[in-house]
This record gives C-alpha cells, structure tokens and sequence, in this order.
C-alpha cells in the first residue's frame, strides 16, 4: 500500500509539474504568413509558445469572443484596430514590427514573367482559369489584392474569376496544386514554397503598406507575454524575418 501511494504521489506530482509548464506556454494567435517564420523565431529565442495560424480575420474574431491567447500577430492594421477599438488589446503594447509585399504566383511547372500595369487585359491574362486569393470580404491578402487590382482598373473584370480562399496559406495552397494558374500571395509565402513562381510584384503604390501589427490581448499582459514581445525585436528575431523575405520596422 505504501508503495502504491508513493507512486500515486509521483504521478500527481509529475502531472502537477507538467500542468506547471504548459501554464508557462503563451498562446499565440498568428497570421498564416507568419507560420514558417514565427516558429523560427521562437525556437531560437527559447520562447515557450503554442501558435494557432490562421486568417487574421478568423483570429481577431475568436478572441473577441473569448479565446484565450495571449499574443496577437496581425496580416494587416485594420484587424488589430478591430480588437483595439473593441478593448481586446493590452493598452501601450501594439507595435508594428514587419512588412510585406504583394506578388502574383504561377506553379512552379510553368513559369512566366508577367508586367503588372495599367491597362493590362489581367481576365485575358487568367484565360479559362481562377486567379486565387484570400477572400477581400475579410482576408488581409484579399483586401491587398483587390485594393492592388482597382489600382491596375481590372478588378471589375477579375472578380467573378476570383477563388476566395480562407487564408494566404490555403489560396496558395490551389495555385501550388495546379487548381488555379494564378495567386496573388505575399513574397514570404511565395518564397516558402518550391511549387509556386514569382511572376510579379506588385507596385507598392498600388495597395498600402503589408504591415504586421503584434499586441498582447487584454488581460494576458505578464511578463512572460512581454518576454516574448521583447524577444520578437532581438538582432536574433530580425535576421531570421529578414531570411524569411520580411521587412523589419
């Protein structure tokens, strides 16, 4: 008997302690675009982080209605603007920290250089095929494209052809797989794929500044949740989201 409390004990101190370490982790509600990257970043500063990447959108709305991460990392202002006017962002801690770019992709089979212009016949340009993108209606990488397509004056004719996708990562995902010829995606993602090609970049003056927001979420300001926000300015941070293709602020 006394064996067998003994090992009880073990277990419940084991449990104990692990429950401990998984109360260390943060949680860590991310853009899809910063997946490969922010896992990167994490490792090699020692941040105990657990990351759910998905749409900006999507993220911004599950922690409006109470999930509990402790970090947001938005695609776009405007979404971190929506958690702020809402009060679901830590006063004084929203800082932007990367940038972007907007690229037009091909799979990687079939390579091409394409001018993005003015005037330029972007339907003839699709022929029978979709051109994949996030979804404008809520997607950051959808709102950049459409606002890049207006600049061009082909978005009246693109976008019945458009396929809304849920994420930058998913839109990508159906140029990398053959199901669309064209994507319109960030540089970072574009240059994380050996499926997808680069057939243009978007002027930068044809949609505003691809800028990534961070913030802790109200009530999870500690000072673990600050250690992370500290550590994602490190000279070891910026050069691996330099390596990844981003623009550190």
């Amino acid at each position: 008997m006394r064996r067998l409390a003994t090992l009880a004990l073990a277990l419940a101190v084991g449990l104990s302690a692990a429950s401990a370490v998984r109360a260390q982790e943060l949680l860590v509600y991310a853009a899809a675009s910063l997946t490969d990257a922010l896992q990167e970043v994490a490792t090699a500063t020692g941040q105990k982080a657990r990351f759910s990447f998905a749409a900006s959108s999507t993220l911004a709305r599950q922690i409006e209605n109470g999930a509990p991460a402790d970090i947001f990392a938005s695609a776009d202002e405007a979404w971190a603007d929506y958690l702020d006017q809402r009060g679901k962002l830590a006063p004084g801690t929203r800082v932007t920290l990367l940038s972007n770019r907007l690229v037009l992709i091909v799979p990687a089979n079939a390579p091409r250089s394409v001018a993005l212009e003015k005037g330029m016949d972007f339907a003839a340009l699709l022929g029978g095929g979709r051109l994949a993108t996030g979804d404008p209606a809520h997607v950051p990488v959808g709102r950049y494209a459409r606002q890049s397509l207006e600049w061009l004056g082909v978005w009246n004719a693109v976008e019945p052809r458009l396929a809304r996708a849920e994420s930058v990562r998913a839109a990508m995902a159906l140029v990398e797989r053959g199901e669309a010829p064209f994507g319109i995606v960030y540089a970072t993602d574009a240059a994380a794929s050996p499926r997808v090609a680069v057939a243009g970049t978007f002027p930068a003056e044809s949609h505003p500044q691809v800028a990534y927001p961070f913030a802790i979420v109200a009530g999870r300001d500690t000072p673990a949740a600050r250690a992370f926000m500290s550590a994602m300015t490190a000279p070891a941070a910026k050069a691996i989201f330099r390596r990844n293709g981003f623009a550190v602020e």
